[in-house]
């Protein structure tokens, strides 16, 4: 089944504090919801290292540090993997990403050239509608409003929605501060607005996290905190299941399966899903970014 799907990563929020803070998405599981906008909640540890760049790619080909050889925030260049992008590229299906820039060098051009790449509007593209920012502290509101321009104007079958200030806030003050839990607060309050119209008009929604934070203001290490990330997961695709133990890198296959895409070769947390069977995961060549 074909399904139009919303992958939200709230870059470098920790569980605890997403379950703690995030109190609109709390809100959608602690109270009996329609099947359409049932979520639940569930704890993933994230790959390592527990750093960005390294996770947005773990994230979106379902491949680890270790072997897509992206293994630090300095390495810029395409990816060389099979990711939700290009595999939803060669579906026919249409694609967009309100994120950070890093995104773009990723998937469409590197490096990131800001007046070349900053407004994105290419059918030629894996990332065909993008407007990418190159700030940290680029505000979170801005972000959730582009990506509904994103959403309104092009109508895409997939969109990434990428917020930073989180990070941001953590890397400022540390995981125990007052500017940290606030900042994942605010984020969820401008995140509820668009939220409700996206469970009504259907989607299929992912909210989750690349990594956590810790109280050296820092992440990219083994600590709990900068590892156990969210992962909410709203619509009627989704079975809901409390034991289901997904992972981060059965992700990208997961979103791939909700887009009526079956022959990806990639790990799906088939129990996340419903009437899902148990899938095994086959070898696909690298596509060529």
């Amino acid at each position: 089944m074909l399904n139009k799907v919303i992958l939200v990563v709230l870059d470098g929020l920790a569980y605890e504090t997403a379950q703690q803070c995030m109190g609109f998405l709390q809100s959608l599981t602690d109270r009996p919801q329609t099947s359409q906008s049932k979520a639940t909640l569930y704890k993933v540890q994230c790959e390592l290292p527990s750093m960005s760049r390294p996770l947005y790619e773990a994230i979106l080909t379902g491949v680890a540090p270790v072997d897509s050889g992206i293994v630090h925030n300095h390495i810029i260049r395409n990816s060389n993997q099979q990711s939700v992008f290009s595999l939803a590229r060669q579906g026919g299906l249409t694609t967009a990403a309100a994120a950070y820039h890093w995104v773009s060098e990723l998937y469409n051009r590197s490096p990131y050239d800001a007046v070349r790449d900053r407004f994105t509007h290419d059918p030629e593209q894996l990332i065909q509608h993008g407007i990418f920012y190159h700030q940290d502290h680029y505000p979170d509101s801005h972000l959730y409003l582009d990506a509904e321009w994103l959403r309104v104007q092009h109508d895409p079958d997939f969109l990434l929605v990428h917020p930073m200030n989180i990070d941001d806030a953590g890397h400022r003050a540390g995981l125990d501060s007052a500017h940290y839990r606030n900042t994942a607060r605010h984020s969820d309050t401008h995140l509820s607005t668009h939220l409700q119209q996206w469970i009504k008009q259907g989607y299929q929604i992912l909210v989750t996290a690349d990594h956590g934070m810790n109280r050296d203001q820092s992440h990219g290490g083994t600590l709990a905190e900068e590892r156990d990330v969210p992962l909410f997961v709203i619509g009627e695709g989704f079975s809901h299941d409390p034991s289901a133990q997904p992972t981060q890198l059965e992700l990208c296959g997961t979103v791939c399966q909700l887009l009526g895409l079956h022959d990806h070769g990639k790990s799906v947390a088939a129990a996340l899903l419903k009437d899902e069977a148990p899938l095994k995961r086959q070898n696909l060549g690298s596509a060529c970014a």
